[in-house]
């Protein structure tokens, strides 16, 4: 039966199809499906990458967080109240990144490196990722150099080195912050530049410690990242990686940097609230599997380089906020697991006037004495024993048990200690002093001087040291040796006769 006209063009054009081998494109359409606490799930981004910029209107910007069949997990790291769902999304193929450079010492500054301090713009010439991976092993020096915090409760039992990873951790209200603000401005004569990262902080807390630094000119060596309490909990996300990014550049130019990460635990809480709203299961605490890794590729960044790698040190100490006290919470072990010590600060002692309240028991640096001056080891090794055993031999001298003259002896020699290492806030003492201080305690010249004396001692002993020994001092300090024989008897007699014509300790 001979075809119809009708069935011949369709054979022909079946033909020419297939002759053509037609590949349809389908363009996708990236739009937001929904919202929620600056958080949102974006569709059409099957070629996003994890950490990617995206744009959407009025200038709002997000990163890719996660990826799903769903969509893009995104957190916005601007305010997106002007957006909705439906709105586009416009894939940037970059990654975040922040300004770098000596143009930021001085400022106040955001996690997207936008100046906070209507001081104009940073003026910045280069950038650097906020995700870096952290120096290889082969990279890094031991830890062997001092960061001396001022605070002698510290630099003598807990040492903090430059390089070294030291967590700071406590019941809300007990001093946290004020150590790191004393740290922060014991740094001034150092060449150690400070980054103070606020996440999650209230504004007028951010801003006394802001003030504090103006007031004793340390804001010039000292940068401020701060990502408020009233941020998007993505701003808060990204502040501590900021902080780093900016720290990396001076490492790697040979300075010492020291960055402060106020707090951690609301760091955490605002990547707990990104992932559940993103869907991510969760964990203990309701919060995401990976948060140890959060935190561990932050604190493994921190490290002293060799001088092939640029020869710097990036210190890292992080704030970890704790509830009635209890250290076993998720978060503490985390980061107590991923540093190198920690100083634990104890509501009993702070509500006893105890100030710093350092628990000598709980707080640790597993640096040690490496990280100290051979003049100062030699003189706080015995130290640490000592007042250990004081404070066991103090419970026990409670029940009302009677005590021999030795075992007295040895009270009335831990209670000095304790007196010594009592500080308030502001009251920095040089490593120099400290040295000079912890001698007498070792050789009993401050064991009958009552407690409201102490504070006197400490100062006569710091001038017979700048007045009549720089010569020492400098020899400690500068060339790291160690105290002789004929110097440390030189300075007891010295220390000696001074308090005696003070009238600060009693003739015999």
């Amino acid at each position: 039966m001979p075809k119809t006209i009708a069935q011949t063009a369709r054979q022909n054009a079946g033909k020419a199809l297939k002759k053509a081998s037609f590949q349809l494109r389908i363009k996708e359409i990236n739009a937001i499906k929904s919202m929620a606490a600056g958080t949102a799930i974006v569709s059409g981004l099957s070629h996003a990458k994890i950490n990617e910029l995206l744009t959407f209107k009025n200038g709002v910007i997000g990163m890719v967080h996660s990826l799903s069949e769903e969509g893009a997990g995104v957190i916005f790291l601007t305010n997106a109240d002007s957006l909705k769902a439906g709105d586009r999304a416009i894939q940037t193929h970059q990654v975040l990144d922040i300004p770098v450079g000596t143009e930021l010492l001085g400022r106040i500054i955001n996690p997207l490196g936008q100046p906070l301090d209507n001081k104009g713009l940073l003026g910045a010439k280069q950038t650097l990722p906020l995700e870096r991976d952290a120096p290889p092993i082969m990279a890094r020096l031991p830890v062997d150099t001092p960061l001396q915090t001022g605070i002698k409760a510290i630099d003598c039992f807990t040492p903090i080195g430059r390089g070294q990873r030291e967590l700071i951790l406590g019941d809300r209200q007990t001093g946290k912050t004020a150590i790191a603000v004393d740290t922060i401005l014991n740094q001034k004569d150092s060449g150690v530049i400070c980054i103070y990262c606020a996440i999650g902080q209230r504004l007028s807390d951010t801003a006394r410690v802001i003030n504090t630094l103006k007031e004793y000119d340390m804001m010039k060596n000292t940068i401020v990242v701060m990502a408020g309490g009233e941020d998007d909990a993505g701003l808060q996300y990204i502040a501590p990686y900021a902080a780093t990014s900016i720290g990396e550049y001076f490492m790697s130019k040979g300075k010492d940097v020291l960055v402060v990460y106020d707090d951690l635990t609301a760091h955490a809480r605002a990547y707990r609230q990104m992932s559940l709203l993103l869907r991510t299961p969760p964990g203990r605490e309701a919060y995401p599997g990976d948060i140890f890794y959060l935190h561990s590729r932050l604190l493994e960044r921190a490290t002293h380089l060799r001088p092939k790698f640029g020869g710097g040190s990036l210190t890292a100490i992080p704030i970890v906020s704790t509830e009635a006290g209890n250290i076993s919470a998720y978060i503490p072990t985390n980061v107590i697991s991923i540093t190198d010590g920690q100083i634990y600060l104890s509501n009993n002692l702070y509500q006893k006037g105890q100030m710093p309240a350092i628990d000598t028991g709980r707080s640790v640096s597993r640096v040690g004495s490496a990280a100290q001056l051979p003049a100062y080891r030699s003189l706080v090794a015995p130290l640490k024993l000592f007042y250990s055993q004081f404070e066991e031999l103090e419970s026990f001298s409670k029940f009302g048990v009677q005590m021999e003259g030795d075992t007295l002896a040895r009270l009335k020699r831990g209670r000095a200690i304790r007196s010594v290492l009592q500080q308030r806030q502001y009251q920095l003492m040089d490593v120099a002093t400290q040295i000079g201080v912890f001698l007498a305690l070792n050789n009993g010249l401050l064991d009958d001087i009552v407690e409201s004396k102490i504070q006197a001692a400490q100062e006569v002993i710091e001038q017979v040291l700048k007045n009549n020994f720089t010569h020492l001092i400098t020899k400690w300090t500068d060339k790291h040796e160690k105290m002789s024989q004929a110097d440390k008897e030189n300075l007891i007699h010295t220390f000696q006769k001074a308090l005696l014509k003070k009238g600060i300790i009693p003739k015999s």
